[in-house]
């Protein structure tokens, strides 16, 4: 399809139905189609009636899976569109477990091995560090940016803690202020940024060249250094001061 926030995507041989909303970043799945390819059921009528009696079952188990899912609008195969289940990534892997299927199975047993991982790294945080490292190098990425990258953690994560001092609420504020400080020194939001540069899901500052990793740290370490300085209480002040250690970025941006 031509529109690439609703697109049908290909699992083996069978179709599954997806849109992207922009606003809560999240790829939406059909559930129905999501059934048919792990019960192997071509029939679609067959599996959305194993999805009815699924959703019964999972009731009465006290899970919120079947309460939870929402409905959009999407194309079926007379060219129409119908309001359809859906539901997002982390309700899919829940799904997933529900239905006994061999192509179920490599799903399960990744999500055991994450599950493991978290496991391990919440009794060891290094073992995050090492990870992530690994999968930069798999993913071809070169030493330099990611060390560069790997800073640019370290230095975040003392910002946050300068906005946990400061009375800062994580989740909206963080968001906000993170925006702030992006429009700064970059003229554009987190989600702007994201958008020039074609993401999605994708992590923006994974995707960020080494002098714009650099720019970035600059207004968080300006922020923060700025923040011990001038000790701002609550959201308004920490902004003040978020916008500041931006423009130190932004100058240097300027003077590139």
């Amino acid at each position: 399809m031509s529109d690439p926030k609703n697109k049908v995507k290909l699992f083996e041989s069978q179709q599954v139905r997806t849109k992207w909303d922009a606003e809560s970043e999240k790829w939406w799945f059909s559930v129905v189609d999501i059934v048919a390819v792990l019960t192997e059921q071509p029939d679609y009528t067959k599996a959305r009636k194993y999805w009815s009696v699924l959703k019964t079952r999972l009731k009465k188990e006290g899970s919120q899976l079947a309460t939870n899912c929402s409905q959009l609008k999407m194309t079926a195969a007379d060219g129409k569109q119908y309001l359809t289940d859906v539901a997002d990534t982390e309700q899919i892997l829940r799904l997933i477990q529900s239905i006994p299927s061999k192509k179920a199975e490599p799903f399960k047993l990744w999500l055991a091995k994450v599950g493991n991982e978290r496991i391990d790294e919440t009794i060891d945080p290094e073992l995050t560090i090492d990870r992530a490292i690994q999968s930069y190098r798999r993913l071809g990425y070169s030493e330099n940016w990611i060390n560069q990258r790997i800073k640019s953690i370290e230095v975040r994560k003392t910002l946050t803690d300068e906005w946990d001092k400061s009375g800062v609420k994580q989740g909206k504020e963080y968001a906000d202020l993170t925006d702030l400080m992006s429009q700064t020194w970059s003229g554009m939001t987190t989600r702007e940024y994201k958008q020039h540069k074609g993401l999605k899901k994708e992590n923006l500052r994974d995707n960020m060249t080494n002098t714009e990793l650099v720019l970035n740290m600059l207004s968080e370490v300006a922020a923060t250094d700025i923040s011990i300085v001038k000790n701002p209480k609550g959201f308004a002040e920490s902004a003040k001061v978020a916008r500041e250690g931006a423009k130190t970025a932004r100058a240097a941006r300027d003077q590139l």
